[in-house]
């Protein structure tokens, strides 16, 4: 059961969780804030990638929990430094907007991590309400993902970026790269669902 689960959106939702870590009171300038952006993508990213390489074998709700509190624990330290950060004024929104997200998600993850380790098995998982949730968390990350561009092209329109040209695109790819932007999936609506059942076996 666990290997028909499309688990592999997970990688979306975890980007999505480290965005914007980093430490200090100081408002940072434009460079500074993309800088740190970068530092923190080579310090968090082994970190995500080896839990969700756990997650995608997991062959038990049991090991899912696990992977998913590790997954909460490590989003909240991200939160928790993020809200430390004072951000650029010029790009306050977008800095908020992520974190808005983020701070949606830990709970989310929360909770399904409680119900995993609650449940007897992956039919009784599968229809909770804690991955109806994680589901929807995905659908709106995919549209933040919109949002974050159209913002990010009405903040250019503005002419905020205009002492620092190559700052939009660079900014641009260090944030998708934390939202997963390019790997959500299709339809993340369906994601954790079994696979369809077989019609029959072959004689």
């Amino acid at each position: 059961m666990a290997r028909s689960l499309r688990r592999r959106s997970v990688t979306t939702a975890l980007a999505i969780a480290l965005l914007l870590s980093g430490c200090g009171g100081d408002t940072l300038s434009l460079t500074e804030y993309v800088d740190r952006l970068n530092g923190i993508n080579n310090e968090v990213l082994p970190q995500a990638a080896v839990l969700i390489a756990e997650l995608e074998r997991s062959a038990t709700p049991g090991e899912v929990s696990a992977t998913m509190s590790a997954m909460a624990a490590l989003r909240t330290e991200s939160v928790e430094a993020t809200e430390a950060l004072e951000p650029p004024e010029k790009i306050a929104d977008l800095h908020w907007l992520l974190l808005e997200w983020e701070n949606k998600l830990v709970p989310i993850e929360e909770a399904f991590a409680a119900r995993a380790a609650a449940v007897s098995g992956w039919p009784e998982l599968l229809e909770t309400s804690e991955v109806a949730a994680y589901r929807a968390a995905l659908v709106e990350g995919k549209q933040m993902c919109i949002d974050f561009q159209a913002t990010l092209d009405a903040t250019e329109s503005r002419g905020v970026f205009a002492d620092t040209p190559w700052l939009p695109a660079e900014f641009s790819e260090v944030v998708d790269a934390r939202l997963g932007c390019d790997l959500f999936p299709e339809n993340p609506d369906s994601v954790f669902q079994p696979a369809p059942p077989t019609t029959g076996s072959t004689g």
